[in-house]
């Protein structure tokens, strides 16, 4: 059914002439005529019936009527939602991992509470593998991703991509340890994320270049129970430098090279004109 010719119908049934809806909607009553009488043939059954020198609706057409300020409220809010220059309001869905989530993602929410109250963020934890596969399944509208200076992520063209911060990474060895050249770690047990390859991959191009493979032997998610591993002295990872980390954990520099972890806002291509994601993304890009 035509939208149009809806909104004919229910003025008709609010207004009780088509002279008078003509004159609302700024048309010709034989337009109006015309299109409530294509509305019912859409429909398959008279709407209106003669009532002396006017009409008057059909129990169908009273009926229909009602519908009509259901449809028509509900199309009037999709335009509302899906208009660029509108009020962001609706539910975003995010998929991100922890760090991002906690330093960029939670202070967003907290501000569009205040100045965005329309817009609902519902937060997903994930490693960016799953990110990607949720984003690419129009299971979530943002994804919150990292790649490392010296193992760059491959974007796939249908992604749109924003820097958001970067951070240093260190080797994460019990307190008592000192600096010592990557070499000297080649008989250490190494711990490396469950989720996702990215810092193994740094680990082993970094092994490699030590002249050595590293023994791979727990595979955990959890920074803090990676810290718990290696106090215990079950291993050595890569772990953010200038994180608080477990009392008994020294996060040593890398410098030869540097390693740095970068983080993203990735969405869809051509998605952001969508105001909520807008509102989100923006505010992303400036903390």
């Amino acid at each position: 059914m035509d939208p149009r010719r809806l909104r004919l119908l229910l003025e008709l049934s609010r207004l009780g002439s088509m002279h008078e809806v003509a004159a609302e909607l700024g048309t010709t009553t034989s337009s109006v005529s015309q299109g409530i009488a294509a509305l019912a043939r859409e429909v398959g059954t008279p709407l209106v019936e003669p009532d002396g020198r006017r009409v008057r609706l059909t129990p169908a057409g009273h009926r229909l009527a009602e519908h009509a300020g259901t449809i028509l409220a509900a199309v009037d809010a999709a335009r509302l939602d899906l208009d660029p220059a509108a009020e962001p309001a609706g539910i975003l869905r995010v998929a991100g991992f922890a760090t991002a989530i906690r330093r960029s993602l939670l202070p967003v929410i907290e501000d569009l509470a205040r100045s965005r109250p329309g817009v609902e963020v519902r937060v997903h934890e994930h490693e960016p593998p799953e990110a990607f596969d949720l984003l690419a399944r129009d299971a979530v509208d943002l994804a919150l991703t990292y790649d490392y200076n010296v193992a760059p992520a491959s974007w796939s063209r249908d992604h749109e991509v924003t820097p958001l911060w970067e951070m240093d990474w260190g080797l994460g060895v019990p307190s008592h340890e000192h600096r010592a050249p990557f070499a000297t770690y080649a008989d250490r047990d190494w711990i490396v994320n469950s989720r996702n390859t990215a810092d193994e991959e740094v680990l082993r191009m970094l092994a490699s270049m030590a002249g050595f493979a590293p023994r791979v032997v727990h595979r955990i998610d959890s920074l803090e129970l990676v810290d718990d591993l290696v106090v215990a002295g079950r291993g050595i990872a890569l772990l953010p430098r200038g994180r608080a980390s477990r009392r008994g954990v020294k996060v040593l520099p890398l410098t030869d090279p540097r390693v740095r972890l970068r983080a993203y806002a990735v969405t869809r291509r051509g998605r952001r004109s969508w105001p909520p994601l807008r509102a989100v993304v923006e505010r992303l890009a400036g903390h």
